[in-house]
């Protein structure tokens, strides 16, 4: 889980480039191979044609999309509002010559755009800029493998997993959530975010406890079972959790 992933020690960022102009759509790469060696950083770059391309069964696997405004089929403004119905923290980069785009892209939550024809320094400042935000939260973040694909969700938005027989259940301020991840993988993946079994079928985001009866944790309002050789050490890990966030 999560997007930024390591190869051989070195961090990885996942970079969408979204032009159906060739000569921009090569510019944009050696920009980034530019960068690659002068930051001594790695990129793992796709490529989309047009809007419909990317939307088409889309998979919250990118860290930044690089998107231009004006395509044929789908236009850039048009496929980043379908990219945020699922993924909200993509960092997303119009690249236009039109400054009268620029307040619409701010609508779809962009974070800037690069006007045509491009230039490498303002350009690298956009990447550089981008590059801050991704590392700023990587770590608060997990991608679940969904039934109909992925989706990025914070962990303060997920308040418990609840396992079944063949899938867990991702309960979210934003839905509930199939996943045919395992429960010990979720466990590895949430475990450093102050969450904690209750018993074996539900992980607890301690975050979301609003109390503990005799046999229930109270999470948004719902009582959750702990299990008799659980409940003392869920009672301590939540003492220490609230002393933590006083």
């Amino acid at each position: 889980m999560g997007l930024v992933y390591f190869a051989g020690g070195v961090k990885v960022i996942r970079i969408a480039i979204v032009e159906d102009d060739e000569k921009y759509a090569r510019q944009l790469t050696d920009f980034l191979h530019r960068y690659e060696q002068e930051e001594k950083t790695s990129f793992e770059i796709k490529r989309f044609r047009d809007g419909d391309e990317i939307t088409e069964k889309y998979r919250a696997a990118f860290d930044i999309i690089l998107m231009d405004v004006q395509m044929q089929f789908m236009d850039g403004i048009s496929a980043a509002e379908e990219i945020r119905k699922t993924d909200s923290e993509v960092v997303i980069i119009f690249i236009t010559n039109m400054r009268q785009y620029v307040l619409r892209g701010y609508a779809v939550d962009a974070m800037d755009y690069v006007l045509k024809p491009i230039n490498y320094f303002a350009f690298a400042q956009r990447i550089r800029r981008a590059l801050g935000r991704v590392e700023k939260r990587v770590h608060k973040q997990v991608t679940l493998d969904i039934r109909s694909g992925v989706l990025r969700v914070d962990v303060s938005d997920i308040y418990y997993v609840e396992s079944q027989r063949n899938f867990l259940i991702y309960h979210t301020c934003i839905g509930d959530y199939e996943s045919l991840s395992s429960m010990k993988e979720a466990e590895n993946s949430l475990l450093p975010y102050n969450f904690f079994r209750g018993n074996k079928g539900y992980l607890i985001n301690l975050a979301h406890v609003g109390g503990v009866n005799e046999n229930d944790a109270i999470v948004h309002g719902e009582a959750l079972l702990l299990s008799r050789r659980r409940k003392k050490q869920f009672l301590e890990a939540l003492t220490n959790y609230w002393a933590a966030v006083r």
